[in-house]
């Protein structure tokens, strides 16, 4: 908060600027680069930090100082400053969570409140303040009645958490949809921390469309798990060993993707993903993340016009890297063999990722408003700079 405080930091401050772990938004600098969200310091900013540093970390002219910063207490929603308050917020039932111990999950099922189907326009995973070192992760489905039983029975996923996540938007042109009479599942990995914390509950906001909204959405659009093993793979590193996983996945239609993200432990160290072509052979790298930490689990959302659209047959590949040696800074023992699983312990595989889903002359038509607006853009810049 203060010079003084901050003095005694400044070469640390400078390889964590410098090494692009700080701020905590890990993504390359190859691939699609227009993102919504995106953290990242430019060159120039991290050159002048460096240069700071360089030249002593001078303190400046006192009356040159900004007001500090007011950081947030914890209370505020994601979103909450262009969205306003969710419409909607959903609970899980209380639970106490011991201060030491193993791996827990906490799966209750808990009503949603609505009464009319609705399109989803955003959403967020809020842990507790006290409760969120210890929230690994807080994933939701959504459950509805069955029309012959009346039983409810699961439909997808809504929402997914990990340590570090902001949330999703749904875009404009698409709907993620919020059924009536719906339950939420959910699935809440908590981990000890040392402290135990007593009827905690983690909450999901939900931010609603106008109701006819679902007469002018186009495309639907999901949130799914895609893996990165093969099809009765197992994922196996040898204690100080290394390890690489691959995913391939095509669609019987066009799709966009909306948003990419990582998933993995501790031995995780970097993810890509790509489309493969298969009339041209074309391998086209759309995003990478080389320097993946488990304690940020970021969605790269990418800007509107810059999403990666996939035709009928193409294929997106994903790739996992992992590293179980004492190079890695986040391994806890590089002697243990690690598996695939669920607990913190172990290891995973996988990418969320929001897919909406066209058809052929939606793509067509995406395809053609994306060079119309691009083109129009360019030729503004170029006037500006005329």
């Amino acid at each position: 908060m203060t010079y003084q405080e901050v003095r005694p930091w400044v070469r640390a401050i400078r390889q964590r600027v410098s090494d692009r772990e700080m701020p905590p938004y890990r993504y390359d600098k190859v691939g699609i680069q227009h993102l919504k969200g995106d953290l990242r310091l430019s060159d120039a900013q991290i050159d002048t930090i460096v240069r700071w540093v360089d030249g002593g970390a001078p303190l400046g002219n006192p009356a040159d100082m900004p007001a500090p910063v007011r950081f947030p207490d914890g209370s505020k929603w994601a979103y909450e400053d262009e969205l306003g308050a969710p419409d909607l917020i959903v609970k899980t039932k209380p639970y106490t969570l011991p201060a030491r111990g193993q791996d827990r999950w906490w799966r209750p099922i808990v009503p949603v409140g609505t009464i009319e189907d609705r399109c989803i326009k955003a959403l967020s995973v809020k842990p507790s303040l006290k409760g969120r070192p210890g929230a690994h992760h807080a994933n939701s489905d959504l459950m509805v009645p069955d029309d012959k039983t009346g039983q409810y029975v699961l439909l997808e996923r809504v929402s997914e958490y990990a340590s570090g996540k902001t949330g999703e938007i749904v875009p404009a042109d698409g709907c993620r949809t919020l059924p009536a009479n719906a339950m939420i599942k959910w699935d809440v990995h908590y981990w000890p921390f040392g402290e135990e914390v007593k009827d905690d509950q983690v909450e999901l906001g939900i931010w609603l469309y106008p109701k006819d909204h679902k007469q002018k959405a186009k495309y639907k659009q999901d949130l799914k798990l895609y893996t990165l093993l093969m099809k009765g793979g197992e994922l196996e590193i040898a204690p100080h060993g290394t390890a690489m996983t691959q995913g391939f996945h095509s669609f019987d239609h066009p799709v966009r993707i909306d948003s990419f993200q990582p998933h993995g432990h501790a031995r995780l160290v970097g993810m890509t993903a790509e489309i493969f072509y298969p009339q041209t052979g074309k391998l086209e790298m759309i995003s990478s993340v080389s320097n993946w930490t488990n304690q940020w689990h970021t969605s790269h959302v990418y800007q509107d016009d810059y999403a990666p659209l996939i035709p009928t047959g193409a294929v997106l590949v994903l790739t996992g890297y992992y590293d179980n040696t004492a190079k890695n800074k986040g391994n806890p023992d590089p002697d243990q063999w690690v598996g695939g699983g669920s607990r913190t312990s172990d290891e995973m595989s996988h990418a969320w990722i929001t897919v909406t889903h066209l058809d052929e002359a939606g793509y067509k038509q995406v395809v053609a408003d994306r060079e119309s607006r691009l083109s129009k853009q360019t030729t503004t810049q170029q006037q500006q700079q005329q």
